[in-house]
């Protein structure tokens, strides 16, 4: 069973390969479905588009958020392909991973010239 930290150096692997494949640029569907298919390759279990459900006032709803990618069921990863993320992208992942108490999440921006520049690893807590 891999930890947070093995499943994020597979998860950076990876969309640096696809990056280096495809190139900058894209429609975000593209890289999620592409991400997705290289991380079980490597025999991770990825789940897409995933509710994350928010309680207010005693509710449930969970037609709020959406993570793009869910890794092991461990490590939140959020994909963008723009040209600069704002610090409410990155807000975006610290939320995801306080409502669902997960600990590690990812903003991969695929709009980069080089992919290393797009990566934003984000820890709830400590690790």
């Amino acid at each position: 069973m891999r930890d947070e930290n093995e499943i994020g150096g597979v998860i950076v692997e990876c969309a640096i390969e696809l990056h280096r494949g495809l190139g900058p640029g894209l429609l975000e569907t593209v890289y999620e479905v592409t991400l997705a298919r290289k991380l079980e390759n490597r025999g991770l279990s990825v789940a897409r588009q995933v509710s994350i459900p928010i309680e207010y006032e005693g509710e449930l709803f969970t037609e709020g958020f959406r993570a793009d990618l869910i890794v092991e069921g461990k490590v939140i990863v959020e994909l963008k392909s723009v040209e600069v993320v704002s610090n409410a992208h990155k807000k975006q992942v610290l939320t995801y991973l306080r409502l669902t108490g997960m600990k590690l999440g990812y903003l991969l921006n695929f709009g980069e010239a080089l992919m290393k520049d797009g990566i934003t690893r984000t820890i709830n807590g400590q690790l």
